[in-house]
Order: C-alpha cells, then structure tokens, then sequence
C-alpha cells in the first residue's frame, strides 16, 4: 500500500529523531531527509515539541486505556498480566520507533507535560504491580517482591523494540509473544 505524504512525514521523522535524538535533530534535518524546505515541515507539525508531545501522549493513553479495560474484565492476574505482556509485544512490533521514541525522549517534554506524563506512567506501572501483587497473594504467582517482579516484566518487554528496527530480523509476531509470555513466567510463574 503506497503511504500520502503525511504519513511519510511522520514515518520519516520519527525514525531520524530516534536516530538522531530529540535534542540532535533539527527541523532543518527533517526538512533535508523528506528533501523539502524547512517551512513546509510546519504543514505537518506547530514544534519539535508538539510533534513528541503528540505521540508520547498518544502512545500512552493507548496503553492506558487497554490497561483500563483489563483491570475491569473478570479475568484472573496471571490472564491479566497476559493481556499486558501481548499489548506490549505486538504494540511494538507494529510501532518500533514509537516505542523507542517512548523509552528514550520523554524526558525531553517541557513542563507541565513532562509531569503530566510521569503521573501517568507511573500509574500505569503501578496498575501493572496491582495486577502482580494480587496474582501473589492468590497464588496464582510465586512470592515475591511484588515491586521487583514488576520491575523485572516491565524492563524485559522494554527493549524489545531494539530487535524490531534490526531489519535483518524476520519477526513473527505470535512466536515472540509467546517466548516473551514464557520468559517472564518463568520467573514469577508458580
């Protein structure tokens, strides 16, 4: 399917500041990659700024909402901590450099955004401990520390995107959630 400019835009400029880093990318270099004058870069975006704001925010109310609607559904933890574990796998096989953009620049969001978002990630990893925390004490979990074993599943999925943008990787999407689903049980599995 051939992509509109827009979405080459987007396509195109997040893999340079993921490349490059927010702060070592320029509107110039934007411009220069889609060979196109600076002004014309302000058709798709206001900022630099608003162009991380859109989809660090964006990325996380997604998984925010998902997480939102796990939390409610009459699933045990350890199907819970599943959902979790599939929604990160295949959002980053979908999306590699949205997740990497997501790992390493939010810390480049200006105030009040900067906070907004840590509030919200932290809730988000806070809801993930509840959801471990009640599988220990149900014993669908082993014991643990629950503050660990969170640690220990949110980090393992962390760098998953950096297999994705290799592209001598040839990824099947079901296999890694499935050898990721089974790595992190084993660990915190009964």
């Amino acid at each position: 399917m051939k992509k509109n400019r827009k979405e080459l835009f987007f396509e195109e400029t997040l893999k340079l500041v993921v490349q490059k880093g927010f702060k070592g990318t320029t509107l110039r270099d934007i411009a220069h990659k889609l060979n196109f004058e600076v002004a014309n870069v302000y058709n798709y975006i206001d900022s630099k700024e608003s162009f991380l704001e859109g989809y660090l925010f964006n990325t996380l109310h997604e998984f925010c909402e998902y997480l939102d609607n796990i939390m409610t559904s009459s699933y045990s933890p350890v199907e819970k901590l599943k959902f979790v574990i599939s929604k990160h796998v295949q959002y980053t096989i979908a999306q590699p450099y949205v997740v990497a953009l997501f790992i390493y620049e939010w810390r480049n969001l200006k105030e009040p955004k900067l906070k907004e978002f840590e509030e919200k990630r932290e809730n988000y990893i806070a809801t993930v401990n509840d959801i471990i925390k009640a599988g220990i004490s149900q014993g669908e979990l082993r014991e643990m520390d629950d503050k660990f074993a969170t640690f220990m599943v949110m980090s393992s999925m962390r760098w998953l995107f950096s297999l994705v943008t290799n592209e001598e990787n040839n990824i099947n999407p079901i296999e890694i959630e499935k050898q990721m689903t089974d790595f992190i049980f084993k660990g915190i599995g009964k």
